[in-house]
């Protein structure tokens, strides 16, 4: 029997057809290169459209680089980034932020479900600078979060404002933020948040390879593009990036397809008959389960993480069915 990773993360997904047809619409003729192309400018109008926001847009291949390398935009090397410690950029990016910031730390702050307690982040800005420990210079938020929870508008403001007052900066990862939109957060008020840099996922979106780089603070801009260059994120056929953001912006389907993900998410909490360990608000399930129980569903066919916590995650995407919903249940429900 071979494996079913319709669960295992919403990446195994295919690509959703309104970002395909874009891409082939993109493939003809001839144009400019590194991200001066026709399309690279449609794509990001329509980004500007949906955050309501005058900023700079770039597109690059993966939310692993564009983490990267907006932590080394708004650190210095002998300074750190402040995130939560189950946040993506410290648990699985292989020291990427180190690596394109030559040197940034990360320090990780507690809190449930993904979100940093407000406490936490307050006691670490508080910590003094000493010259054997990297001093904060910057906070890395995540919405929808690692565990599938969504930070309301309030909630990011309360972490920004006094991250901001001490002049520090914030960047916003947003892989699921479309998840996040469906679930209510309005991505209109990003830009009254406080937020620097933040990255728009499209691959968890349903697009094949392409996250985008949305730049609020202008300043971070001048030579943005020779980073860009020296992190081998500038591709010299850019348009294909960006236009899958054109067929996902500009047909709806953005936030669509991931208003069914998140439905599909709340139909699988349903009908589980393990203890579901985290609020489900975006496209995301954790739940309770022994290894012998895990080792037993993926002897039936299906494919799932144990977490950071312990959890078992089961994620759902643009592509997930309700028959295939339907299935992993009843099969959870027999080695229940």
């Amino acid at each position: 029997m071979s494996a079913r990773y319709d669960f295992a993360s919403d990446n195994t997904a295919p690509a959703a057809p309104e970002a395909m047809d874009a891409l082939v619409a993109a493939n003809t003729g001839f144009t400019s290169g590194y991200g001066t192309d026709p399309v690279s400018a449609r794509a990001a109008e329509l980004v500007r459209e949906l955050l309501d926001a005058d900023a700079e847009v770039r597109f690059v291949a993966s939310g692993t680089a564009a983490n990267a390398v907006c932590v080394a935009a708004l650190c210095r090397p002998f300074e750190a980034m402040l995130a939560h410690h189950h946040a993506h950029i410290c648990t699985d990016e292989t020291g990427a932020p180190g690596l394109f910031g030559h040197g940034v730390g990360l320090t990780g702050l507690p809190g449930g479900s993904g979100k940093i307690d407000p406490a936490a982040l307050a006691a670490a800005l508080e910590q003094p600078d000493v010259s054997y420990r990297q001093p904060a210079a910057a906070l890395s938020l995540t919405n929808a979060t690692e565990y599938g929870t969504v930070y309301t508008a309030e909630a990011i403001a309360a972490l920004t404002e006094p991250v901001k007052a001490r002049g520090y900066g914030v960047h916003l990862d947003g892989a699921r933020l479309a998840n996040a939109a469906a679930a209510g957060f309005d991505l209109k008020r990003i830009k009254d948040l406080g937020v620097d840099l933040l990255v728009i996922g499209g691959t968890k979106a349903g697009m094949p390879p392409t996250e985008a780089i949305v730049i609020f603070d202008r300043a971070l801009a001048r030579r943005f593009d020779a980073r860009l260059k020296q992190s081998g994120q500038l591709p010299s056929k850019g348009r294909f990036y960006a236009a899958p953001f054109i067929g996902m912006l500009g047909s709806g389907a953005f936030l669509r397809h991931a208003a069914h993900a998140n439905a599909m998410a709340r139909r699988l909490a349903q009908g589980m008959p393990f203890p579901v360990r985290h609020p489900v608000e975006a496209n995301a399930v954790f739940v309770e389960m022994d290894d012998e129980r895990l080792t037993a569903l993926q002897a039936a066919g299906w494919f799932a993480y144990r977490f950071l916590d312990g959890t078992v995650r089961f994620m759902c995407s643009w592509a997930t069915t309700p028959e295939a919903v339907d299935q992993l249940g009843e099969s959870l429900r027999q080695i229940a």
